[in-house]
C-alpha cells in the first residue's frame, strides 16, 4: 500500500513538473534561416518558382508525409521545442488566415544576418500579410524583424500590453551567424524575458562542403571526424565570440534569460561517434540521405534532393545529414533534446 501511494505521489509530481514546464511559455517567436524555416520560403517564392526543390518530395517524407517548406525529412529543432512546451507547431509568419497568438515563425531559408539588397520601407507591413514581393536578392534578419513589428498590433494593443504578452513568450533566433547587440536589445525592449540564440554548426562536416571544398591534403581533415578542419575552426571561432557576447549581454540585463544554444557540439559528436547516437556507423555521419551524388558523401548539385529521379535513403533516421546541408529529423530531435534539457544549451530551455 505504501509503495502504491509513493508511486502515485511520484506520478503526480512528474505530471505537475511537466505541466509547469509546458505552462512556462504561452507562445514562441522564431527568427532564422533554412534550419528554422517552416514554410515562409515557399510562401514567398513558390508561386513564381515552380522548380523550388524544397517544395517537392521527398522533403517532409518522415513526419508530415509531404513537403511543408522545411528543409528536412520531417520536423526541425523549433518543432520539437514547441511540442515540448505543449504548444502547436509554429505557423510561418506569412501564412494567411492564421492566428499567431501562440507564436509565429519568421525564419526564411536563405536569410542572411545582413541586408544585401534594398527594399522599400513599405515592404515590411505589406509582407506581413503576404501582399508584397520579397527583396529581389535575399531576405535578411531586418526583414524578419520588420514582419514581427507589423504583426504586433494583432497580438497586443499597447506598448505595455505587448511587454506583458512578450514577457511570457520564448524567442528563438536561429543560426544566422550574428551577435548584434542591437537586435537583442530590440527584443528585450519589446518585452522579451527569454531568448535562445543558436550558434552555427560545424561547417566542415556538411557533405556539400566536403565535396565542393575537397582537399588532396589529408592534414586538412580532422582525424576523429573526417570533417574539414579549417571550416570547423571558423565555426568554433564564431561560436566562441557569440557565446561571450551573449554572456556579457545577460550580465547587463539580468531580468532576461539569454540562452546560448550550441549547434556545433552535438553535430561534431554525431560525426565522431555516429553509432553511439543511433546513426549508421559506416556512412550515417557524413553521407547525406537525399541526393544523387553517389560516392562517399552522396552530394552533387546536379542531382540534388528534390530533383526528378533523386531519391532519399530508405531510413533517414540512420543519417545525420538530409540533403548535404541540413539535418534529418532524427538529428534535429537529438539537438532539440540537448537544448531543452542540456547539455547543449547554457542554460537549458527547461532549466530552473
Amino acid at each position: 500500500m505504501k509503495h502504491a501511494i509513493l508511486c502515485l505521489q511520484i506520478s503526480l509530481f512528474l505530471s505537475s513538473f511537466s505541466y509547469s514546464m509546458q505552462a512556462q511559455y504561452s507562445s514562441i517567436f522564431s527568427f532564422g534561416d533554412s534550419y528554422t524555416d517552416t514554410g515562409n520560403k515557399v510562401i514567398l517564392f513558390g508561386p513564381t518558382t515552380p522548380g523550388l526543390l524544397i517544395n517537392k518530395p521527398p522533403y517532409g517524407m518522415t513526419f508530415f508525409g509531404h513537403p511543408t517548406g522545411r528543409l528536412s525529412d520531417g520536423r526541425l529543432v523549433i518543432d520539437f521545442i514547441a511540442q515540448a512546451l505543449g504548444l502547436p507547431l509554429l505557423p510561418p509568419s506569412l501564412s494567411k488566415n492564421q492566428s499567431f497568438k501562440q507564436g509565429a515563425n519568421f525564419a526564411v531559408a536563405g536569410a542572411t544576418a545582413l541586408k544585401t539588397s534594398t527594399s522599400p520601407a513599405a515592404f515590411y507591413p505589406q509582407a506581413a500579410v503576404g501582399s508584397a514581393k520579397p527583396p529581389p536578392n535575399n531576405v535578411s534578419l531586418s526583414d524578419e524583424l520588420g514582419w514581427f513589428d507589423a504583426m504586433k498590433p494583432s497580438l497586443c494593443g499597447s506598448p505595455q500590453a505587448c511587454k506583458e504578452f512578450f514577457g511570457k513568450a520564448l524567442f528563438v533566433v536561429g543560426e544566422l551567424g550574428w551577435n548584434d547587440y542591437g537586435v537583442m536589445l530590440k527584443l528585450i525592449n519589446d518585452g522579451a524575458t527569454a531568448i535562445v540564440v543558436s550558434g552555427i554548426s560545424p561547417m566542415g562536416c556538411a557533405p556539400g562542403n566536403l565535396v565542393m571544398l575537397a582537399s588532396q591534403n589529408g592534414a586538412d581533415y580532422e582525424p576523429d571526424t573526417g570533417c574539414l578542419k579549417g571550416l570547423n575552426d571558423l565555426s568554433k571561432a564564431h561560436n566562441a565570440q557569440l557565446s561571450q557576447a551573449l554572456t556579457a549581454l545577460g550580465g547587463r540585463y539580468p531580468g532576461t534569460r539569454i540562452t546560448y544554444a550550441d549547434l556545433y557540439a552535438p553535430v561534431i559528436a554525431f560525426a565522431a561517434a555516429p553509432a553511439r547516437f543511433g546513426f549508421d556507423g559506416a556512412e550515417g555521419a557524413l553521407r547525406d540521405c537525399c541526393g544523387g551524388g553517389g560516392g562517399k558523401y552522396n552530394f552533387n548539385l546536379s542531382a540534388a534532393c528534390g530533383m526528378p529521379g533523386v531519391a532519399a535513403c530508405a531510413n533517414p533516421s540512420a543519417y545525420v545529414n538530409w540533403d548535404g546541408v541540413h539535418l534529418t529529423e532524427a538529428a534535429y530531435h537529438l539537438v532539440a533534446d540537448g537544448w531543452l534539457r542540456g547539455p547543449y544549451a547554457r542554460p537549458p530551455i527547461l532549466g530552473a
